[in-house]
């Protein structure tokens, strides 16, 4: 039977929505051939070639983890068995403010119940063995599927055992959600408040004390600390968990806790013992880095998922997601839930408002939709939702990015679409053009995204790409590290003493090209001295002080010549949250007018400055931020962040002045630290990188988008359909000459 409801609700999105290439299938759609009898979305097969082979054809029923297994080496298999269900994982947040009186009542019954949950876990009835295998090795590599509990009851399992002697065992994370999260989980498991046994450490974020022995942190806070001891004397144990994600701090800091197991042998110190863990990895790479460090195989609780490819490759993988998402939507049953992987916030919310404009039409074809966008800066109120129990009836649909990959488990997942896309960094150190860009993702994630079906029961993953597009995919994720500015990684090498940078010990080592060129972007920073070898400055020694880019340091730093630190704070913090706007599809034209009062015409930087000042004015109101679509959560962690950031200018000695409405200076500042990124308007309209000579736009968000300033600073490049500058100001010619002259001297910019 043709469902002519969504036909017409589809067609009425595309018509107001869409871009050109879909206005070119609306027209098509209105062909009067469009009579097919098997169902509307037959057409864009039979005629279109833009959807799968029946979704798609013959589905291949495969172990998720088969691949992977054909390449471990396995020292040894630990066995868990598979219960039907998985404990709840709570995000509501505890801290050491928490009344001892509601632990007393409410803890026991939770205590108890949790504990139940986690001998349900599959890497329980493995606790003695694990337990066992790990006190007798310096070193283990723990391969365990997503949801086998190893990152919540590994270092549980060690405490509980005495394995750490006292000593501390932390546990790193390469998201801060993690981080806090699973801290949260595991303080709420040990009965005991958060900050006390177990504890969590993050930018600009310490909940721990004294009494800490478990300590959930970030990979960059324990780099950080590591440039103040070296041998990581504070540790007995290091578990570095979700490595296959392969950050630029996680493999630096391989390197650096592999140094420190050494040099605390040598020095005959109480040994560091370090634990490697992710759900899936290129094991033998890891375990040759590592020393020839053994195997340990956790035993999951995957079930089978069918796997169904695209017929035809897709130029369009947002309108195929949706369309894909229809069709299943009208054949399956309510209460199995759809997970679908998007790049970003602009992506995600377009993509949530089509479908829930499509599903206004189509009552009574289907159960009702509960759509819920997921990613880093949307509102944690709005993030919940995900975890919410899905009403009896319904399905809920999630539009998230890759961090529902590995980083939080949302029960009830029965289907997922796999776009094949993510967004990523990427560095050409011969141009020095830095920007994040789609690309496609690697095999190891696809199979990570196809996982997320198979969690509590058989299901279905619908990749949006041809078997010879997956074919064509990297094994692995390319590590960071080979795709990135590495200015801040060699600050924070030469901070450790570690001047021979091109022999670090890097598991996958970069290119000299991309070295260099961070040694000469640090050198044009004033950060380093390359004359008999790379030493830090005395610049360089107050910028490894914080906890920035090195671009943004300089910024902070060169503030306090020009009497306006107390302002530059305020933009740096703002800069080092995720964004303070919300803008939700459904208010968005209300939103940007409600924002208009906060535009400067100096650019974002100004503008940053003026909401900041202008949510101080109201001692942070929570009904102010929701009448000017301001995100409170960002906005109290920028309140917190530059209350470090000012402790930090406070123990280096920064006169922190104002500099009042005097905004010039303001934006002086910035093109000292970015001088790197300036552009320049040409005679035609358009913008063009004085670095790498390569044109550039000005993001669409962006408060100078309808200005064409001479010469501006951006912070990020993101490569969509063109090359956008994102969070700009506008800045004079002799600024930039003035702050790199050996930088600008083969061409000066032109004053405008």
């Amino acid at each position: 039977m043709r469902n002519e409801n969504v036909e017409h609700a589809l067609l009425t999105y595309l018509r107001s929505n869409a871009n050109d290439k879909s206005r070119g299938i609306c027209k098509r759609l209105d062909h009067p051939e469009f009579k097919c009898s098997n169902g509307w979305l037959d057409h864009f097969k039979d005629r279109h070639n833009i959807t799968f082979k029946k979704i798609c054809g013959e589905a291949k029923s495969v172990d998720v983890n088969s691949e992977a297994m054909n390449d471990w080496w396995k020292i040894s298999h630990i066995k868990g068995k598979m219960p039907s269900e998985e404990p709840p994982f709570k995000k509501k947040k505890l801290s050491s403010q928490h009344s001892h009186s509601h632990a007393s009542q409410n803890g026991f019954v939770n205590t108890h119940k949790l504990q139940q949950e986690r001998r349900k876990l599959p890497i329980f009835p493995a606790k003695h063995k694990l337990t066992q295998q790990i006190r007798s090795l310096d070193t283990a590599i723990v391969i365990g599927e997503t949801g086998s509990g190893k990152t919540t009851q590994i270092p549980q399992f060690l405490h509980e055992a005495g394995v750490h002697r006292g000593s501390i065992i932390a546990v790193t994370q390469p998201r801060r959600v993690a981080a806090i999260t699973v801290s949260q989980r595991v303080a709420q498991e040990s009965g005991t408040l958060l900050g006390h046994l177990v504890g969590y450490s993050v930018r600009f974020e310490d909940v721990t004390s004294e009494s800490t022995k478990i300590k959930y942190m970030t990979d960059g806070m324990l780099l950080r600390e590591s440039t103040l001891d070296p041998l990581m004397k504070r540790y007995s144990i290091i578990v570095l968990d979700e490595a296959h994600e392969r950050t630029i701090h996680t493999d630096v800091l391989f390197g650096v806790v592999k140094k420190a197991q050494r040099d605390r042998k040598k020095k005959g110190l109480k040994p560091l013992k370090i634990i490697v863990m992710s759900a899936t990895m290129d094991v033998d790479h890891f375990s040759n880095y590592f020393n020839k460090a053994p195997v340990l195989y956790l035993e999951g609780r995957q079930y089978p998922v069918q796997v169904y490819y695209s017929t035809t490759s897709q130029s369009d993988y947002v309108m195929a997601a949706v369309v894909t998402l229809f069709q299943l939507h009208r054949d399956q049953p309510p209460n199995q839930d759809v997970l679908i992987f998007m790049t970003g916030q602009e992506e995600i919310e377009s993509t949530v408002r089509c479908i829930r404009d499509i599903s206004k039409d189509m009552v009574g074809e289907g159960p009702p939709l509960v759509v819920c966008p997921l990613y880093a800066a949307l509102p944690s109120h709005l993030q919940l939702k995900v975890f919410n129990k899905t009403p009896q009836g319904s399905r809920k649909v999630i539009v998230a990015t890759n961090i529902a990959e590995t980083s939080v488990t949302i029960h009830g997942i029965k289907f997922v679409i796999d776009t094949g896309v993510v967004k990523a960094k990427l560095y050409n150190p011969n141009s020095g053009l830095d920007l994040l860009k789609v690309v496609r993702i690697s095999k190891a994630q696809a199979l990570q995204r196809t996982g997320r079906a198979g969690r509590e029961s058989s299901g279905t993953c619908y990749r949006i790409y041809t078997e010879e597009e997956f074919d064509s995919f990297k094994k692995n994720t390319v590590p960071e590290i080979l795709r990135c500015n590495l200015s801040s990684v060699v600050l924070q090498l030469l901070a450790l003493g570690i001047s021979d940078i091109v022999n670090f010990d890097f598991m996958d080592k970069p290119s000299m090209e991309s070295l260099i060129g961070a040694v000469h972007q640090l050198h044009s920073l004033g950060a380093v001295t390359k004359e008999d070898c790379i030493k830090l400055t005395p610049l360089g020694k107050q910028m490894v002080s914080f906890p920035l880019d090195p671009r943004l340091s300089k910024t902070v730093l060169i503030a306090k010549d020009n009497h306006c630190l107390e302002e530059i704070l305020s933009i740096v913090s703002m800069l080092s949250v995720d964004s303070v706007m919300f803008t939700p599809q459904s208010k968005r034209e209300e939103a940007l007018e409600t924002r208009k009062k906060f535009i400067s015409s100096d650019g974002d930087h100004v503008t940053y400055l003026n909401i900041y000042r202008a949510y101080k004015s109201v001692r942070g109101n929570k009904e102010w931020c929701h009448e000017n679509f301001i995100n409170l959560r960002n906005m109290k962690l920028a309140l917190e962040v530059r209350k470090q950031l000012r402790g930090i200018c406070v123990k280096l000695e920064l006169p922190i002045e104002s500099c009042g409405q005097d905004t010039s200076v303001l934006r002086k500042c910035l093109a000292f630290g970015f001088f790197m990124n300036a552009a320049e308007l040409q005679k035609e309209g358009e913008f063009i990188s004085l670095s790498s000579r390569k044109p550039v736009s000005i993001h669409p968000s962006s408060s100078l988008f309808m200005c064409k300033p001479a010469y501006v600073i951006y912070n990020e490049l993101i490569q969509t359909t063109k090359c956008y500058m994102r969070d700009l100001s506008v800045v004079d010619p002799d600024w930039l000459y003035e702050a790199a002259p050996h930088y600008f001297r083969k061409k000066k910019p032109k004053p405008g």
